[in-house]
């Protein structure tokens, strides 16, 4: 099971940082998962909120004028690249304040991984919770691995038909929704299950067993460790 480090080495530094991409670099996690959103002058500024501190929307504000913390998705893709996997969510869903159903934010995305030469290296997968988001990726670039992120789980089975029927490679529940059942539906569509957001050493081992293959977690080295490795 791979381990991802969730927003980076979360517990350790400040999430989507280079420091705690970097730090999840130093403890050996297989990868990281990072939010992206727009700035005004629409560069992919990483920030799991649409609001800075003082409420201010990031999509209201130029990039040179976010915090100094904030960095953007190049920035965070180049101190990443000994990690096997980024995921890359992006952040649109219809209730945030800086919805856009244009979806331009996941076409610059597109856009910068195909600039940068790694639409088709499988490193990247690209995650979002709004499904004609990720859709919208996997039609602009059928190369590039895509995941739809789930919430609240009712029919586990038609979730994973419909994210399978789209062309998605895999599904990522919260760990409270994953159980045999669960593994062996999408596994049997061809769906990998990447999980979200387990530091428990305990549940990690758990989920390891039913055969999950990654896991997504704030403490990667707790999660390493839990895993013998």
């Amino acid at each position: 099971m791979l381990v991802i480090a969730h927003r980076g080495a979360s517990a350790a530094f400040s999430d989507n940082t280079l420091a705690a991409f970097a730090g999840a670099v130093d403890q050996g996690a297989d990868g990281v998962e990072l939010d992206v959103r727009h700035t005004l002058d629409r560069r992919l500024a990483l920030s799991h909120d649409a609001t800075l501190a003082d409420g201010t929307l990031v999509v209201e504000t130029v990039f040179a004028a976010l915090p100094e913390h904030i960095t953007d998705l190049a920035t965070a893709l180049d101190v990443c690249a000994p990690l096997a996997v980024v995921n890359i969510e992006i952040k649109n869903w219809p209730d945030d304040k800086d919805f856009d159903p244009t979806d331009r934010l996941a076409e610059d995305v597109v856009a910068l991984l195909d600039a940068r030469g790694e639409l088709g290296d499988g490193r990247n997968l690209i995650s979002c919770f709004h499904l004609p988001t990720v859709d919208f990726v996997h039609e602009l670039a059928p190369g590039l691995p895509t995941a739809w992120l789930l919430g609240l789980i009712e029919d586990a089975a038609d979730l994973i038909d419909r994210a399978a029927a789209r062309g998605h490679v895999a599904i990522h529940p919260h760990h409270a929704f994953v159980n045999e059942d669960f593994v062996r539906l999408a596994h049997a569509a061809g769906l990998a299950v990447n999980t979200w957001t387990c530091d428990d050493p305990n549940r990690i081992r758990w989920l390891a067993d039913l055969g999950v293959d990654a896991v997504v977690t704030n403490v990667p080295d707790v999660a390493l460790a839990a895993l013998g490795r």
